[in-house]
C-alpha cells in the first residue's frame, strides 16, 4: 500500500510539472498559445483525477482494513 501511495504522489507531481512546462514554454503565434493552454488544462485535469483516485483508494483501503489510522488519540476535555 505504501508503494501505491508513493507512486500516486509521484504521478501527481509529474502531471503538475507537465502543466508547468506547458505554461512556461514560449510560443510566438496564437495557434501555439491555444495548443499550450489545451495541453496545460489537460495535464491539470489528469492531476485532479489522480488526486481523487488516490483519495478514494486510501478510503477504500481504510474501510477494508488494509491500513489503520495512527497518531495521537482524541481526548475530550
Amino acid at each position: 500500500m505504501k508503494y501505491l501511495v508513493v507512486l500516486a504522489f509521484i504521478a501527481i507531481l509529474a502531471s503538475l510539472a507537465s502543466a508547468l512546462f506547458f505554461m512556461m514554454r514560449g510560443g510566438k503565434d496564437a495557434g501555439a498559445d491555444k495548443a499550450k493552454g489545451h495541453r496545460m488544462a489537460w495535464a491539470l485535469a489528469i492531476r485532479v483525477g489522480l488526486s481523487i483516485a488516490l483519495f478514494l483508494c486510501i478510503l477504500v483501503a481504510w474501510q477494508l482494513g488494509y491500513i489503520q489510522p495512527t497518531g495521537l488519540p482524541a481526548s475530550t476535555r
